[in-house]
């Protein structure tokens, strides 16, 4: 089975990749898009937004989700991935990547802090933020749109575009603005429920999906990413290579499963297996192990961070730091 996002954009590229070119064009997208402001942009070239496939909205966000305890919880497989958000004086919650992988982004409030819970399995981003900006608070909703094969988010109060991989708006009014990613992290179920039993755990929604199983099967195992056509990452490193990014450094996640742990450059990098992934076999529980990874600063506090591609880190961050330890 796959994701409509591929399905609909493989026919599309197979009928008319010109076409698909040429629709890389504000006067195109004003017709879906008139609130967007497309004067103000920080992209250099409007062919590097392609179409993903699934229309505006057609990936459907998630706002103020239901949660069950963890005892409640009995969809989840030992090995299944979640976002953990611990924030100081509120309850931990997980929220599962079966449910990501099918809505992309999680709009939320822990506590007083309203948050986006984003990942984008074409570059296998999981990135939580702040959604609160100078000028209020704002919501987010999945474009359909890709740029290096990552999701474009927009927001619905200026229907700005966001890269979601950089929590940077990239078109529109809010052009320039960069959201503040929160120190959350990717860990198994069987991790999360251990270590907070009486936490919290997203529900599964209310769409007829078919959560659980992957529609990116085989994806991480591939040769090139879906709709990128950048370059490939320096040092023979594999475009779906796994990677840690922290700021703009990547740490291979192959030198993190040898070592188990790896202390340099001010942060304690942590790896144990565990995790499956998401986007290897056709159930999201049976995936391979790719590993848990948990990044903390010296004195133990816990660092916003991505475990994402290789292809996309060098893709967002061109000049950034591989650190090969060599």
């Amino acid at each position: 089975m796959f994701h409509p996002r591929i399905c609909m954009a493989v026919l599309s590229v197979a009928m008319a990749v010109g076409a698909s070119l040429a629709g890389a064009n504000p006067d195109f997208w004003r017709y879906e898009w008139p609130r967007t402001n497309f004067d103000r942009t920080s992209v250099k070239s409007w062919t590097e937004i392609r179409d993903g496939g699934p229309p505006r909205d057609g990936i459907p966000a998630l706002t103020d989700p239901d949660f069950i305890t963890v005892g409640q919880e009995t969809r989840l497989g030992d090995r299944e991935p979640v976002i953990t958000v611990e924030l100081a004086g509120q309850t931990p919650r997980a929220y599962p990547i079966r449910y990501l992988l099918w809505h992309e982004i999680v709009n939320d409030t822990v506590g007083d802090v309203p948050i986006a819970v984003t990942f984008c399995p074409l570059c296998n981003s999981g990135v939580t933020f702040d959604r609160r900006i100078d000028r209020g608070t704002l919501s987010f909703g999945v474009s359909g749109k890709l740029r290096n094969s990552d999701m474009v988010m927009y927001d619905r109060e200026t229907e700005s575009w966001w890269q979601q991989a950089l929590g940077e708006a990239i078109v529109g009014d809010l052009t320039g603005t960069r959201l503040k990613a929160l120190p959350t992290w990717m860990e198994s179920w069987a991790e999360f429920r251990v270590r907070n039993p009486e936490g919290l755990v997203m529900d599964q929604p209310d769409y007829p999906r078919r959560y659980g199983v992957n529609p990116y099967q085989g994806y991480d195992s591939a040769v090139r990413p879906f709709l990128y056509s950048g370059e490939n990452p320096p040092h023979g490193i594999p475009p779906l290579a796994r990677v840690v990014r922290v700021g703009d450094r990547a740490w291979p996640l192959s030198r993190l499963r040898e070592a188990g742990e790896i202390r340099e450059a001010g942060v304690v990098i942590i790896w144990r297996a565990g995790q499956a992934s998401a986007l290897d076999t056709g159930r999201v529980a049976q995936g391979r192990d790719v590993g848990t990874i948990r990044v903390r600063d010296a004195r133990g506090r816990d660092l916003a961070h991505d475990v994402m591609f290789a292809f996309a880190f060098h893709a967002f961050w061109p000049n950034g730091r591989w650190m090969l330890g060599k």
